[in-house]
């Protein structure tokens, strides 16, 4: 797997735990962000960030933003990024 597509796979993985809670559990915390080190599937070390923020005006949608990238290459990283509606609630 070359290092892209890497990125790319940990970019997925970590939106999907980003959006495991639900509308309610996140609109306590938003807006919220974190940044922390891990490891791709194929064993990179890289930083992976996560925001929760407000998708437009405070307390509709949440918009749930993930990148992920090798420390020496931000710029190279992978963002992605998913909406969680407000009628989930």
């Amino acid at each position: 797997m070359n290092a892209a597509t890497d990125l790319e796979a940990a970019a997925r993985e970590e939106l999907e735990r980003a959006c495991t809670l639900g509308w309610r559990q996140l609109a306590a915390h938003t807006p919220w962000g974190d940044t922390y080190e891990g490891f791709t599937p194929e064993g990179r070390e890289v930083c992976f960030e996560r925001s929760y923020l407000w998708d437009g005006e405070a307390g509709g949608d949440i918009r749930v933003e993930v990148n992920v990238y090798e420390p020496r290459a931000h710029e190279e990283g992978v963002s992605l990024s998913r909406t969680i509606p407000r009628a989930q609630t």
